[in-house]
Order: C-alpha cells, then structure tokens, then sequence
C-alpha cells in the first residue's frame, strides 16, 4: 500500500488526543458481568461502546486534542503517510472520507464528514466512556471514530491477523462503513439489540465490512483534493491482509480462542468467512448497492 508522496494531508479529519488527561475522572468500562471474555468479544466493536454495556452512563464530553497534536507537527504529505503508522492513518482517513463524499454527490445526497479521535489509554465519547480494551469503535451520538492505535498491534499479537498496512486500513475503512450506514438511517433501523448468526447486528457488522471493500475497490481512483489520487498502489498482497484481519476478528474465531466453544447464538459480527465474503463483495463490485447484507 503506497501513498502519492506529494500529496498533502487533512490533518482537520483526526483529532489527536493521545496522552491527554480524560475529562471526569478515571473511565469505568465492563465490571463483573462482562469480565475477561467480554472484553475480548467486545475487541473491534463496530459501534459506540454501550452497544455493550461498557459505558459509564449519560453523554460525556471528549478529550481535548492539545494546541499542537502530534499528527498535525508530522502528518503533512503522502511521503509521512508512507513512513508512519499514525500519519498512514490520517491518510486512509482522508481517502475514505474522499470517496464516500463523491459517492453520496453522485446519488444527489450529502456526505458529512465524520472526525478521527487517537487516543490512548480511554476516552469519554457521547456513547459512554470507554478504554482501549473495547478496540475500534464509531459512536453514532456523537459521529466519531475512536481509535487507539496500539489495537493495530493486538490485532497481530492476540488475533493472529498477518497485519501490514493495509489491514490497518480495512478497520479504519469498517468503521467508516458505520458511519455511512448512520448517515443512511441503517444504524437507527436495526440497532435492536439482538445477538445471533441472523440479528441486526451482525447484518450492520457486515455490510460495514462490504462498504470497506467498496472503498478499496476504489481506492486508487478515488481523486484527493489535488485532483490525483492519494493511493497509488494496492497490491493482491495487501488485500489478502485486509481478508485476513476480517478473518481474524470473526465472531467463531474469537470465540473458539479465549472461550474454547462457538456459539453463534452470541455472535454480534458474523462468523470470520461471512466477514471475508461481504468484505470481497465489496471489493470485487465496488458497488455500494450490492452490500445489502439485509436481503
């Protein structure tokens, strides 16, 4: 995965607050009915945190990124992105957000951008509060994503995903996905609750992984604000890295690790091969329309 080394980067899309003291005190996440397990299950979550139970409660006000963050010092052209796990992350933000914005002009509606928190240790968001156990998160209260980027390392560590950039990329582009569905009134439709192989929210999970792969089908093509693309080179392998991240957090799989059994009664995401199918949809149609994963 290669970044246009010339191209410049929206540091206006992230908002960088790693390091940075959490209004409200100490965060309360999970307690003595999720435990462990839940913890784990709960890694790459695909909506804000009290999908869960893991908030504190009541909307809370986010931390603040400081005067100078350290991606807008460091994070300024394509060159940074190809060298930076933090500034890549801006970049990939920045394509998504390119492409959705077009897609959504071209169907005579209109994109709102959604902002990038980093964080690190845990972060009080309109969904709850929330640590770093939870993974990746959107939160629809308040249109935010929340990213702590030491994930892209459990991810490998403790999941057995390969990793690589473009893994990196396909969580960052997932979570993107929500925010497409809540823009598109999907969110609000389906969030019922339910658990299970067919529930509302493994259907969400995966059509998110779809729209990722709508965006990587795009991804080179997709014109940043210079006119030219902002990626220039997606390769199989970087795909197969993408496939196997998706692979990697399926609910069976997970499961089947720190549990010892599979329960698809449970699944909130879908199982690790519906999880590379809808994101291979996507990827081979490019095609938003065909990530009706509620057919």
């Amino acid at each position: 995965m290669q970044f246009d080394d010339d191209a410049n980067l929206d540091t206006s899309e992230v908002r960088d607050v790693r390091g940075s003291r959490v209004p409200g005190g100490r965060a309360t996440i999970g307690g003595g009915v999720v435990g462990l397990v839940g913890l784990l299950l709960a890694l790459f979550l695909g909506v804000g945190p009290d999908q869960l139970g893991l908030s504190s409660g009541g909307e809370e006000s986010a931390a603040q990124p400081s005067s100078v963050s350290e991606v807008q010092q460091s994070c300024r052209t394509g060159r940074d992105a190809n060298t930076r796990e933090d500034c890549r992350a801006v970049a990939v933000v920045n394509s998504v957000q390119d492409y959705w914005s077009g897609e959504f002009r071209q169907q005579g509606k209109r994109y709102t951008p959604a902002e990038t928190y980093f964080f690190t240790g845990q972060i009080r968001t309109a969904c709850g509060a929330a640590t770093a156990a939870v993974g990746p998160f959107y939160c629809p209260g308040d249109q935010r994503v929340y990213l702590d980027l030491d994930f892209f390392d459990e991810l490998r560590t403790k999941f057995g995903a390969s990793g690589g950039p473009f893994a990196q990329a396909y969580v960052i582009a997932h979570e993107y996905g929500h925010h497409v569905q809540d823009l598109m009134g999907t969110l609000g439709r389906t969030q019922d609750g339910t658990t299970g192989e067919n529930s509302s929210s493994v259907r969400v999970e995966l059509q998110a992984d779809c729209y990722a792969g709508v965006w990587a089908h795009h991804a080179t093509t997709t014109p940043a604000e210079s006119g030219k693309p902002l990626i220039t080179e997606l390769t199989p392998a970087d795909i197969k890295d993408g496939l196997n991240a998706a692979a990697a957090v399926g609910d069976d799989r997970i499961q089947e690790e720190f549990q010892g059994k599979v329960t698809p009664e449970t699944w909130t995401h879908g199982s690790s091969l519906q999880r590379q199918q809808w994101f291979d949809q996507g990827y081979r149609t490019g095609d938003p329309d065909r990530c009706n994963t509620f057919g």
